[in-house]
């Protein structure tokens, strides 16, 4: 499980333990990320235009600031935007000061009884994620933000960073596995520690690690831009030397799925269907309605199709798995619009630029569907030169488990 941070020091990042705690579903910036960016920059230190197309919490645009470079970063999910956003912002002694005032102010409002709770966020069977005294708590601080705080203001972002912090601490769900999971109530290690627990006092100590970690700012400003990895060239103007990304694995992870608490309360999202439908526009994750959709989901004469990958999703769709037809359509799709990104991805590149895709393969009913040997024929096919497959290291249990980085130079 991983930690929410909202700015970390890459001289710093690889000693923070982002494994401990209850923290959780974000992925925001495991420290094997960052020291995986760290290596690409500084192997590729001459470079200085940098392009992240999936950039999820923004592990790439906030190293590339720290080294002085120009980067521009592109997810799909306005959520992730403004989460990429607010951690590579800078941040005056100014904005610092008066966040801390606000929080003073908002600790005193709750203390005297003096904010109106918010409506819980239509979240599906909520008390399973918080019980009654947290989701009081909860509304009442989200309240206290809404009230004191400008919209759109520094100070409100660092804030909400906080709310989010707190709303993973308090919660009973778990997502280290694809299938969601909630605890018993009385297993929540925040009550066990103490069962008075005080969350006015929680609110001010997450609010003193969120500040202490913003005054850390940058070299460069990093933009963040709201767009599709398959249109690169209605996200930006730019040309770009150097591309470090990790785009979502074929895994059927949906990110949409583990996001959704933040996305609800934060005002991300307001009904259960806006969730799948945002999922079916990614690529990678199937949830909700997006699965169903995935059924009816037919590739076109310009999908990108070898004989290796026609094998294995025939393999798949013969298996005697009920969800067999369903995962052939499912990965059959997912590299269609990596194919598309790909082609768009060329577009925005300048000549002799250095791409790194870090992918992990998967396994399908044991089949192992090999996505670095997919990623480096599609490299080639767009056009790419030098194209290599480098290990990165071993993603779990599973013998057949692995992350690599896809490499080539731009034509």
């Amino acid at each position: 499980m991983q930690t929410a941070i909202l700015k970390q020091r890459p001289d710093y990042t690889y000693k923070f333990n982002v494994e401990s705690g209850r923290h959780g579903w974000l992925r925001l910036t495991p420290a094997y990320s960052v020291k995986i960016v760290e290596e690409l920059l500084v192997e590729s230190s001459a470079r200085q235009s940098v392009l992240d197309p999936f950039s999820g919490t923004g592990t790439t645009a906030l190293c590339s600031t720290y080294h002085g470079k120009n980067v521009v970063s592109v997810d799909i999910n306005s959520f992730l935007v403004w989460l990429a956003s607010t951690k590579c912002r800078h941040y005056t002694s100014d904005t610092m000061a008066y966040t801390r005032e606000l929080g003073n102010l908002i600790t005193r409002s709750i203390h005297n009884g003096n904010l109106d709770p918010i409506s819980a966020p239509p979240i599906f069977d909520i008390q399973r994620w918080w019980n009654e005294d947290e989701l009081l708590f909860l509304r009442t601080l989200k309240s206290g933000i809404d009230s004191f705080c400008a919209t759109e203001s520094p100070e409100r972002d660092i804030l909400l960073i906080t709310f989010c912090r707190i709303l993973i601490k308090l919660s009973n769900a778990a997502f280290n596995h694809q299938s969601m999971s909630f605890k018993d109530q009385h297993t929540n290690q925040l009550l066990i520690l103490d069962r008075s627990l005080d969350f006015v006092r929680l609110f001010a100590n997450e609010l003193d690690v969120v500040l202490s970690s913003a005054q850390h700012n940058p070299i460069t400003t990093a933009k963040i831009v709201l767009g599709d990895a398959r249109d690169l060239e209605k996200c930006t103007q730019d040309k770009f030397d150097l591309l470090i990304t990790s785009p979502p694995y074929p895994n059927r992870m949906s990110y949409i799925r583990e996001l959704r608490p933040y996305m609800y309360w934060l005002g991300y999202l307001k009904e259960a269907r806006e969730a799948g439908d945002l999922d079916w526009e990614t690529i990678g994750g199937t949830w909700g309605i997006a699965t169903s959709r995935l059924m009816q989901w037919k590739p076109t004469s310009d999908n990108y199709l070898t004989d290796e990958l026609s094998q294995f999703l025939s393999k798949l769709s013969e298996s005697n798995e009920k969800n067999g037809v369903l995962l052939a359509n499912y990965v059959s799709k997912y590299f269609s619009d990596i194919w598309n990104h790909l082609n768009s991805v060329r577009r925005v590149l300048t000549t002799n630029a250095k791409v790194n895709y870090i992918v992990g393969n998967s396994l399908f009913y044991g089949f192992v569907l090999p996505v670095e040997i997919i990623y480096q024929n599609m490299l080639k096919s767009v056009g790419f030169d030098h194209v290599k497959i480098t290990p990165i290291r071993k993603r779990n249990s599973k013998k057949a488990l692995f992350e690599y980085n896809v490499s080539a130079i731009s034509p």
